[in-house]
């Protein structure tokens, strides 16, 4: 397989049927993550009474499905999981209510963390947060390690 740079066109080949939205692949990745979710979870509830060994790993196991169902949220959020913007505004609500995230709140705090990301003049939205060099060697001693 050839090299995946940027000055070689062959990634793009293999991308581009990725970069738009597939309703049967959006309704089989949201089934494929969100059912498997609520079936761990309940089952981790319910092994509670029997041991806490078999609770840990379907707790481990829930966690992973939630991240799967945050992803669609977060491409809902985006916009690109589905053509419709409706239905990615509808997935997103449902897939907020599952990882405990207010959708429309977060979708704009998303949109400002992507328009500002790396604006060292326009921080503070989402951003892991950046010191100068300047910035680090005006800080005494551990502050410099403060997130803030």
């Amino acid at each position: 397989m050839a090299e995946l740079t940027a000055g070689n066109m062959e990634w793009k080949k293999i991308v581009v049927k990725y970069a738009k939205p597939d309703l049967r692949q959006a309704l089989w990745q949201t089934a494929t993550s969100v059912i498997p979710y609520f079936i761990l979870f309940y089952l981790a509830l319910r092994s509670v009474e029997i041991s806490l060994w078999l609770t840990v790993p379907l707790c481990i196991l829930a966690a992973g499905f939630m991240t799967r169902t945050f992803i669609i949220f977060h491409d809902c959020g985006h916009g690109s999981f589905f053509k419709s913007q409706k239905a990615n505004d509808w997935v997103g609500i449902l897939t907020g209510l599952v990882t405990f995230t207010a959708y429309h709140n977060w979708k704009h705090a998303h949109a400002i963390h992507h328009a500002t990301a790396g604006d060292l003049d326009r921080r503070g939205v989402g951003d892991v947060y950046t010191m100068t060099l300047s910035e680090f060697q005006r800080r005494p001693g551990t502050s410099r390690w403060d997130t803030q």
